[in-house]
């Protein structure tokens, strides 16, 4: 089985119509096997649809779609999963494990503004980000890296850390709160940089990195900043610029946000992880591997 994304440097591109890319996953018993990014030669729902029966995809993984896309998928045999966003090797992961729902047609007349369509309505709700978690969200360009290799793949790891900024200011430690951190090696639980690390070390050792944000949260997503109309959001007069809040997406499920700015009328969010564009610099130290 192949499955394909519409992708754009590592991550989820969030409008099916205008993709230049797709990554194209094969998939046996359930697993990704391989991999690779293709151009779409075009743009239009029929010549994307087109392209994607001509590589016998069986699967179409996006962000924002409108009718017509789906239509012409339908007529060409493929199964559609919308309303996807972040790192595109953990969506397809998602799905395979049965995760992923699909949104279906999710794009209107404000998708040709600029809008992303679902952006800022899926994939924010991990929460886990206080203790190193990046739930696969990990923004720009991780998605695009190699594949983490290491004797510690795919097993159970339990470490202890501390993180802190270039400045030394700290930011999170799991010796603070007396626990190991226990994550499958990987398996995309945690980010990219962080989990290569842990992928080849030895019980009790100790290690110290510098990841740049393409090894952590990725650079600060446009797609994610997104305004709504303060009327169509109750509650949302009383906000001030630079509060954090919590919305829900279509699911129910709270995200965090910023508010960037306010009119009488508007309210602009960011749902950047607040590590967006960050250095970090991580003390790990490997406790146990099951």
């Amino acid at each position: 089985m192949k499955i394909a994304a519409t992708y754009d440097n590592g991550n989820i591109f969030q409008h099916f119509g205008k993709t230049e890319f797709f990554k194209v996953y094969e998939v046996e018993d359930n697993k990704v096997v391989s991999s690779e990014v293709i151009g779409s030669n075009g743009t239009g729902h029929g010549a994307l649809a087109g392209l994607l029966a001509e590589q016998g995809i069986s699967v179409l993984i996006c962000g924002g779609i409108g009718g017509g896309a789906q239509s012409a998928l339908a007529e060409a045999g493929i199964e559609l999963c919308s309303g996807a966003q972040g790192d595109a090797d953990a969506a397809v992961e998602a799905y395979l494990k049965g995760e992923l729902v699909s949104t279906g047609v999710n794009c209107d007349h404000h998708h040709e503004e600029g809008h992303s369509c679902g952006s800022h309505e899926d994939g924010h709700s991990c929460g886990g980000h206080e203790d190193g978690h990046s739930c696969g969200n990990c923004g720009g360009g991780c998605g695009s890296q190699p594949a983490i290799t290491g004797p510690n793949v795919g097993k159970t790891c339990r470490t202890h850390y501390r993180g802190t900024f270039n400045d030394g200011t700290q930011f999170d430690s799991s010796y603070d709160r007396g626990e190991p951190l226990e994550f499958i090696c990987g398996a995309g639980q945690m980010i990219k940089g962080f989990d290569a690390a842990v992928a080849n070390m030895e019980v009790g050792q100790v290690v110290d990195v510098h990841l740049m944000p393409e090894e952590a949260y990725g650079m600060p997503n446009p797609d994610a900043i997104f305004t709504l109309e303060i009327a169509q959001l109750p509650g949302s007069e009383d906000l001030t610029v630079g509060q954090q809040v919590y919305l829900s997406n279509q699911y129910g499920q709270p995200f965090p946000v910023k508010v960037n700015a306010k009119d009488e009328k508007t309210i602009t969010f960011d749902a950047n992880h607040e590590m967006a564009g960050k250095e970090l610099n991580f003390r790990i130290e490997l406790v146990e591997v099951k």
